[in-house]
């Protein structure tokens, strides 16, 4: 079997990349490098090139004419800069991936595997989600993994290829073996932002404690990165018999099935360092939400994937990563 990852020398698209590796899926990767690391490809079929630019794309597929899948990992994802540049996240997320999707289309590609998010939900109760639950993107990056899905869904309708979404939560940590990691040394995310107060020896801000959650903290899903990657590959692996011609678009929580507020994070990082972490609070941010977990049966029954990792796990491989980069210059 052979997979084309867009976005395969970014964090997830790196990480996916390497577990298809393992699993025996050769792999051919296409990244423009806006924010992917060319280190990531090294030793893998690497097109550097926008997703968007044809004349690559379609030199790819001439060279892989046997390309079975494609995981479109590749896309922008900073909430705060979606609500800055909003057009700038929909030409880059939604019109790039349809000039994407159609020349996988015409190139007769059947199977596209979506990276989406968990973001596209209501996320307001702090609560349990399943697939079937409301959506309420808060944000531009929200509102288009929304449009794609719609985009996948209709095009599969129409039988341009099948198409299986995958809704993930917050990943955290990365390659346990610290092959691939956070390419980005300044996350927006909150380990990510509790990783630069450390190192920076000033307070860690908590923005929002007056959410409906059990402490008043913005509550979250934190996923491994490794077990991320594994599902995108057992999604892969089982793809015709989850997308199938009479139900030829899917989508399909990926999380641990548990909620973590961000003083709970916190606990958490401070139970690894075993150092307590100084905190300040603010206001909220804007698009942020109140959160929620995933409820992932669906992903146990049809992928048969569970997360097997811990936050602790995912707080631990974060912070070895980070200390390798430092290490390295």
């Amino acid at each position: 079997m052979k997979v084309l990852i867009t976005g395969g020398a970014g964090y997830i698209g790196a990480t996916v990349a390497t577990a298809c590796i393992e699993a025996g899926i050769e792999v051919v990767i296409l990244d423009d490098l806006s924010t992917g690391l060319k280190a990531f490809g090294e030793g893998r079929d690497l097109y550097i090139g926008d997703i968007a630019d044809r004349g690559v794309l379609d030199r790819l597929l001439a060279d892989h004419p046997d390309i079975d899948a494609v995981i479109h990992c590749a896309a922008r994802i900073v909430v705060p800069e979606s609500v800055a540049d909003p057009l700038g996240y929909y030409d880059a997320n939604v019109g790039k991936t349809i000039t994407l999707l159609q020349g996988l289309r015409d190139a007769g590609i059947p199977r596209i595997v979506f990276s989406s998010s968990a973001a596209v939900y209501a996320g307001e109760s702090g609560e349990g989600v399943d697939e079937h639950g409301s959506l309420a993107p808060a944000s531009p990056y929200a509102a288009t993994k929304a449009m794609i899905e719609q985009i996948l869904d209709d095009s599969a309708k129409a039988g341009d290829f099948r198409a299986i979404a995958l809704r993930y939560f917050n990943p955290i940590g990365a390659d346990p073996r610290l092959r691939t990691g956070l390419q980005n040394p300044t996350p927006t995310h909150a380990l990510g932002r509790i990783m630069q107060a450390r190192a920076s020896g000033e307070p860690f801000t908590i923005t929002g404690t007056d959410w409906a959650t059990r402490d008043g903290t913005g509550l979250r899903d934190y996923i491994h990165v490794w077990d991320l990657a594994l599902a995108h590959v057992a999604a892969v692996q089982r793809f015709d018999q989850v997308a199938t011609p009479d139900a030829p678009s899917q989508v399909i929580n990926l999380g641990t099935g548990a909620g973590v507020t961000v003083r709970e994070l916190i606990s958490a990082f401070e139970r690894v360092t075993g150092e307590p972490l100084p905190v300040v609070e603010a206001a909220r941010r804007p698009g942020d939400q109140a959160g929620a977990f995933a409820i992932v049966d669906r992903a146990a029954d049809v992928l048969a994937w569970r997360a097997e990792r811990s936050v602790d796990d995912g707080v631990r491989d974060a912070i070895a990563w980070a200390e390798k980069l430092r290490a390295l210059g």
